[in-house]
């Protein structure tokens, strides 16, 4: 392991953040309106729909030899050995599921985003290791990149090797560098002559990284000096071949889940790579590091959606075949109410991740919200959904599919699922990491009109100015998310789901009220206020769902599926209820209270509750109570 780099400063880790954020928003994006308090369902209904008979018939023809596979895939066998074999993976390589989206001119299968979703979700839902290396290979590794930003020569290079079947993978993430992207100490030298780079460093967690050919390496190249001399860090995107010298699998990681997960710590040594090999341009790394994950994060919300599927289809046979207290236990109101909301969360879960795809596939949209809150609200739905799964299969939940079937009972993997389906919270940007990402383009409007006011490092004229500039805006558009609560009602052509897109504007208009207020009450600090913000991405990610059901559900029952309105009513009405209570709890006093108690926990001031164990962590458990004895009377002054 290599020493502890010089943590980056907060200012430091800002500044790069903000410098790769993308802050022109072209196209529009019903979630940004969201937070501005517009329910702008112009945007996302009528649910967008491709029709492509040579991508159909294409797509039928790929799909059908992917279902054929994965129904004869040994999945309980991969887990055991932690090993997907090379005969499976050779067998996906011949049908082409490493360059589903590749086009046909650099020898993939040219399908669209969608089918690539489709086909995801079924891998997904039957196997996690094996949708984990596809997802990696495809959605964040060489290809997607490469065709977003890669020259016409990078691209015939590299995509007809991948569409056969290499093996890609994204080497962002260090010890010290994660979601804080300002600490990357990976570094990127140039030659002398300049015609090349050495990359020097350490990646950690490189899904694929064990088996992959090519890396997309994100390193540091020096740093940029601007006019008032000011050193701006930068990070830029190489690509790599396995094959060049130097490159050094130091730890094939293994996890909780996903068994057979190609993850690994990787050195690079010394390892030469051309000037032809960056990506777009040096500095421009992080910023092709985010805009390939908000198509890549399309992957993650489909595959939750197809786990979510297949752990429905295991409720609903088992709720009618165990008997308990005389009749099915599907009959008892505890168990049917699970099920219930399983079955309307399951239908949501596919509405927000096809929506998302279906809009960026529509074009003219920007898609970064959508496809984060997609990501966020599907694993965090389907976490709860996977659990609800065990409860009701009860010990037969928990327990193993292979010792299930070593007492004559079907071999169903609910454990398994469980244990796969956890990393999706942390996949791709924790859950954590998604809300701040998501709060801070929800305050952005706010922040470029009116932060100068509130700012306390502004100058007056600063303030003066920005007051000119927000004071017309503020003049409209804050009226306005009152007053718009006085048309009248509409979305009748929903049916029986009108009132619950009523009810959905409504909360629109007093979440953008609502963001606003906090700004005014908060000002600069609202950054720090992370429950509150989150509660207010929350709140959007619930109307999304809403707006994405509705929609969906009209889509469906237009070509004759009447059951999708049921699925849909349920949906909204636990959606609604949740809403609620995050409204109510939005600016929750006790939120104070437990930032203090955790930071004297922090302290040491209440070590004393861990008495009595043995310390997980390996320390010295009576050290730690002894530090806490000694810093008692403080962190109790602290508390007062």
């Amino acid at each position: 392991m290599t020493d502890s780099p010089r943590m980056a400063s907060e200012r430091e880790a800002r500044d790069v953040a903000e410098a790769a954020r993308e802050t022109e928003w072209q196209y529009p994006s019903f979630i940004k309106e969201l937070f501005l308090g517009r329910f702008r369902l112009d945007l996302i209904h009528p649910h967008p729909e491709r029709h492509d008979p040579d991508e159909q018939a294409a797509a039928s023809e790929f799909v059908a030899r992917l279902r054929a596979f994965m129904e004869e895939l040994d999945s309980e066998e991969i887990d055991r050995t932690g090993e997907i074999p090379e005969a499976a993976v050779q067998e996906l390589r011949e049908m082409g599921a490493f360059g589903i989206k590749i086009p046909r001119e650099y020898g993939g299968l040219g399908l669209s985003q969608m089918t690539y979703i489709r086909a995801l979700e079924m891998v997904s839902a039957k196997d996690g290791s094996l949708a984990a290396m596809l997802s990696a290979a495809q959605s964040i590794g060489v290809p997607q990149p490469l065709m977003l930003f890669g020259t016409e020569e990078q691209k015939r290079r590299f995509l007809p090797r991948l569409a056969r079947g290499a093996i890609s993978a994204f080497a962002l993430t260090e010890v010290h560098a994660g979601s804080d992207p300002a600490n990357l100490a990976t570094t990127a030298t140039p030659t002398e002559d300049g015609t090349h780079f050495l990359i020097n460093g350490e990646k950690l967690w490189i899904t694929n990284g064990t088996r992959a050919e090519l890396f997309v390496v994100m390193a540091r190249t020096p740093d940029r000096v601007l006019p008032d001399g000011k050193r701006l860090r930068q990070i830029t995107a190489f690509v790599v071949d396995e094959a060049t010298p130097g490159i050094e699998v130091r730890h094939h990681c293994r996890f909780m889940g996903l068994k057979a997960i190609e993850n690994g710590w990787i050195r690079f040594t010394d390892v030469k790579v051309p000037r032809e090999n960056i990506l777009w341009g040096e500095g421009k790394g992080l910023k092709l590091a985010l805009v390939t994950l908000n198509t890549g994060r399309l992957t993650i919300p489909a595959g939750c959606a197809g786990v979510a599927k297949a752990m429905l289809g295991v409720v609903r046979e088992w709720a009618n075949e165990r008997v308990q207290w005389g009749q099915p236990i599907g009959k008892h109101d505890a168990v049917a109410q699970k099920i219930g909301a399983m079955a309307a969360d399951t239908f949501a879960m596919e509405a927000v991740a096809e929506l998302s795809t279906a809009l960026y596939e529509r074009g003219n949209y920007d898609v970064r919200l959508e496809a984060a809150v997609a990501k966020l609200w599907n694993t965090e739905t389907g976490w709860r959904l996977v659990d609800d799964v065990v409860q009701i299969r009860g010990g037969r939940g928990y327990e193993t599919a292979e010792s299930l079937a070593a007492r004559g009972e079907r071999p169903v993997p609910v454990e398994r699922t469980m244990r796969d389906f956890r990393i999706n919270r942390i996949f791709e940007g924790s859950s954590e990491i998604m809300r701040l990402f998501i709060a801070r383009e929800a305050v952005d409007s706010h922040f470029t009109l009116a932060y100068p006011i509130v700012n306390p490092e502004s100058t007056m004229g600063q303030r003066v100015r920005s007051l000119g500039r927000s004071a017309p805006f503020y003049a409209t558009w804050y009226p306005s998310r009152w007053l718009s609560e006085l048309r009248p009602k509409g979305h009748g052509e929903f049916g029986p789901l009108a009132r619950h897109l009523r009810f959905a504007e409504r909360a629109t208009n007093r979440l953008g009220r609502s963001i606003f207020h906090a700004m005014v009450r908060f000002g600069a600090g609202l950054e720090r206020r992370q429950a509150i913000l989150f509660r207010a991405v929350d709140i959007g990610a619930e109307l999304y769902a809403i707006a994405a059901s509705c929609t969906r559900a009209q889509m469906l029952a237009a070509r004759g599926q009447a059951g999708a309105y049921e699925l849909a009513d349920v949906f909204c009405r636990g959606a609604r209820e949740r809403i609620g209570r995050n409204f109510v709890t939005l600016f929750d006093p006790a939120d104070r209270a437990r930032y203090r108690l955790a930071q004297h926990v922090l302290q040491g001031a209440h070590a004393w509750l861990e008495e009595g164990v043995v310390a997980l962590s390996g320390r010295d458990a009576a050290s730690v109570d002894e530090r806490a004895r000694r810093d008692e009377p403080a962190a109790a002054g602290a508390g007062r």
